[in-house]
């Protein structure tokens, strides 16, 4: 039986490239050649913590990924061999990445369910490369950040976090019409993404965000009771920081909508009279439940350029060296891997 390689997690920061055979499709399922996984927040996690409590170990991780159908059961209708595709890596039961068996840091990768969930496997239209595949993933959450935010046409928005998440929060924001989007980080070097993905950058530590938002999206005072206040439709968390969180709670207008993206790993307070005083609608955004055909198309449409989020690319045979560069975060923004190299 032919053998590839497999980045899992041993325990906590330990990881390595095993070597394990190489699966094999049933009627109902599908091997797709990786060409490209990008390297989620959720890795360095995972990697941290030794894995999902409760799941196996070794943990296998990676699940921003494209590549092409290389064999398929006798029952898959809907790609062929040779197909370029991206997946789904929630649906179907695969949990790639999430459940420890299966993970795209390696050459192939086994789908099981396609003919039940034809939607976990989606074909890549021409005009998009493997890179642009490898950030559907990270792009649909940041999507379901902005639709949670139901962001429109002239919105004012804020992000806080220049991570891919945050930036693809911002990216489908302009992408659904928003007028202003404002990108709040302490890094320099994510902040020049932003600018240079067309977004308004604020270095968090360079002065008083508040009096920033209001002179970039103007000034409300429809409460005498609460005061000037900016006019920032829409905020996004993205950082999972809870002092970044109650910060936007402090200075958002009333009625503003406030979406957290970020993954906050202990409880935050919430001030509950401000809470009740401004009627926040307050939500969050987890994963993708509708927006990957969505990112598909936004991709093809050529109303964004994305390529400003791949900051590094590595081949698989050096994982050790991406993944290092993955944790310098003031220097990468997305950190792809070649998996056939």
């Amino acid at each position: 039986m032919q053998t590839m390689p497999l980045v899992r997690i041993h325990g906590p920061n330990d990881f390595r490239t095993d070597t394990i055979d190489r699966p094999a499709p049933g009627p109902d399922d599908v091997l797709v050649r990786i060409e490209r996984c990008g390297i989620c927040g959720s890795d360095l996690t995972y990697v941290k913590i030794g894995g999902i409590p409760g799941t196996v170990r070794p943990f296998a991780i990676g699940h921003e990924f494209a590549g092409v159908v290389e064999e398929k059961g006798c029952n898959v209708q809907h790609v062929e061999k040779g197909d370029r595709v991206v997946v789904n890596p929630t649906v179907g039961g695969n949990e790639i990445g999430s459940g420890g068996v299966k993970g795209a840091f390696a050459p192939y990768i086994l789908v099981s369910n396609v003919v039940e969930h034809p939607r976990s496997l989606l074909r890549l239209p021409p005009e998009l490369d493997f890179d642009l595949g490898a950030l559907v993933e990270p792009l649909s959450v940041g999507m379901h950040g902005a639709n949670q935010g139901k962001v429109g046409a002239g919105d004012k928005v804020t992000v806080f976090g220049a991570g891919p998440v945050g930036l693809a929060a911002a990216i489908a924001a302009r992408y659904f019409g928003a007028g202003s989007v404002v990108v709040v980080d302490l890094s320099e070097r994510r902040l020049a993404v932003a600018r240079e993905l067309g977004m308004v950058p604020f270095k968090a530590d360079s002065g008083d965000i508040k009096s920033f938002l209001m002179a970039e999206h103007g000034i409300v005072t429809n409460d005498p009771l609460l005061g000037e206040q900016p006019g920032t439709d829409v905020f996004i968390e993205a950082t999972g920081v809870g002092a970044v969180f109650q910060r936007i709670c402090s200075i958002a207008r009333k009625a503003a909508r406030v979406v957290v993206v970020g993954v906050h790993f202990t409880p935050v307070e919430l001030d509950m009279i401000n809470f009740l005083m401004k009627e926040l609608a307050l939500t969050a955004a987890t994963e993708y439940p509708v927006e990957f055909p969505a990112v598909i198309e936004m991709l093809g449409s050529g109303k964004v350029d994305v390529r400003p989020l791949v900051s590094h690319t590595f081949p698989l045979s050096a994982f050790d060296d991406a993944f290092e560069q993955a944790l310098r975060q003031n220097e990468a923004v997305k950190v792809l891997v070649d998996c056939q190299a």
